[in-house]
């Protein structure tokens, strides 16, 4: 059998996720993000194309580096207004019975307790569709948020990442055995007390008792997502990701970065095949060159450099500099910003880098064209590239996502290529590894925490 393709669609509780100015497109349905229809009818439409599930990625700041203020942001509603991801989820799982809902929080502002009851409700809710997208956070406005005077250095957070992920297992894993739940009516006894207990965490970072305030649910710890490339994060991933957003600049690099977290994996003494590799990817389909050519225009006309310039949180302002100026120039004279220039070639004109901003199409995973022009491509993807599945980058909601389930998905069906149906009542995590694996592997890390005797002993710090 060919590897079939694993699809998210990519999303945002917020106006602008990632592709910047489209909002103002007439037939954009971005301005609806505040109302639960807009969640309840892209679960439905979804779920009709067999998706595998929503994605939906967060951030707890603002991006206010650019022109030294959040105005840039706030002006191109550049995720900012935003909502909590999580809080959509349960609207959404209302109205299907099959799509997995993938929610971001970070670890490095909040404590675990509460966190981890949470995700336990949401996987009740949703019958085990759900997973969580560790995330650390980046901003220096979100370090504010949460009264820190800067930003918690790059390695440590992923140390106090660690130490929150023992929490979570244990509560998750340990804390109540699969039959503390007999609901014994006569005898008066809903749940055996010799079945749930204390954790008794005492981390480097968090203390926690426990025991979990929930009952067991049927995945107990949710889909584990990562987004990682550095040093600490790839290290991180070994222990405890299941399912990596990756990416490269060509074939070899994509490969590379697979290969190195694969490796970490069986360093980790775990499967490498437990792990899956998730690119972000852009579609524009159409079934005409002519309609994908009018779509591609319509686009472009509309993207928005500088909201691209605050996002990727620029301490220069190119727009400010005539295009033909040289990178090398600015460098030379010190501008001020000049070393986030650095990253560029110096022969490049300013022209050319805002070119890259507002050029969606430069992206390394991404494809235009009629149905069997983005299927051929989706293939090489598999088959080349190494991956397992696409976040799918959203354009217009929703016509991305339709015009993906109407001419891909039947194209991608006639090759093999993709899922004819739902498997009824599997989990998130059976649709990605295969029945009966509803929870986590046993040579995960956090597998030893269903065994008493290990609950209370600590865990092996990771260091970076």
């Amino acid at each position: 059998m060919p590897k079939q393709l694993h699809v998210n669609l990519f999303e945002m509780n917020c106006v602008s996720h990632i592709v910047h100015g489209l909002w103002v497109h007439p037939e954009n349905n971005r301005h609806r993000f505040n109302d639960l229809d807009y969640w309840t009818e892209l679960a439905q439409l979804l779920e009709y194309g067999t998706f595998d599930g929503v994605f939906l990625a967060d951030v707890i700041g603002t991006y206010d580096r650019f022109r030294n203020g959040p105005e840039t942001a706030l002006r191109e509603a550049m995720q900012i207004p935003s909502n909590d991801p999580l809080m959509v989820i349960p609207a959404m799982a209302a109205v299907t019975k099959n799509l997995g809902f993938g929610a971001t929080f970070s670890t490095t502002y909040e404590p675990p307790f509460a966190f981890a009851r949470r995700m336990s409700t949401l996987d009740h809710l949703t019958k085990g569709r759900v997973g969580w997208n560790i995330v650390t956070s980046y901003l220096p406005n979100a370090a504010r948020n949460f009264g820190h005077d800067t930003e918690v250095v790059h390695d440590h957070r992923y140390e106090i990442a660690d130490d929150y992920l023992d929490v979570l297992y244990k509560l998750w894993e340990g804390s109540w055995d699969d039959d503390a739940v007999i609901i014994d009516r006569e005898q008066r006894v809903y749940t055996d007390p010799q079945k749930v207990r204390y954790i008794n965490h005492v981390g480097e970072h968090f203390s926690v008792a426990g025991p979990h305030l929930c009952q067991p649910s049927r995945q107990r710890t949710p889909v584990l997502f990562q987004a990682t490339g550095s040093p600490a994060g790839i290290e991180f991933a070994g222990r405890h990701a299941e399912v990596v957003f990756t990416g490269g600049l060509d074939t070899p690099a994509v490969r590379a970065n697979i290969q190195a977290m694969r490796n970490k994996a069986i360093a980790h003494e775990r499967d490498p095949a437990g792990l899956k590799f998730i690119v972000m990817a852009g579609v524009i389909v159409g079934r005409t060159d002519e309609e994908v050519s009018r779509k591609l225009d319509s686009y472009r006309k509309l993207m928005s450099v500088e909201a691209s310039l605050a996002h990727h949180q620029s301490a220069i302002d190119l727009t400010a500099y005539p295009s033909d100026a040289l990178i090398s120039d600015l460098i030379e004279l010190k501008v001020d910003g000049w070393e986030s220039l650095q990253r560029y070639k110096p022969e490049w004109t300013i022209g050319t880098v805002l070119s890259q901003f507002s050029g969606f199409n430069r992206e390394r995973f991404f494809v235009a064209g009629t149905p069997t022009v983005v299927a051929d491509e989706i293939e090489k993807w598999l088959d080349v590239d190494g991956i397992d599945g696409i976040n799918l980058r959203q354009y217009l909601s929703f016509e991305t996502a339709r015009d993906f389930i109407e001419l891909v998905i039947p194209e991608l069906r006639r090759r093999g290529r993709f899922r004819e149906r739902y498997n009824e009542g599997e989990t998130l995590r059976e649709r990605l590894f295969g029945a009966g694996q509803a929870r986590l592997p046993n040579d995960h890390f956090g597998a030893r925490y269903r065994d008493p005797a290990v609950l209370q002993q600590p865990a092996t710090p990771l260091r970076f």
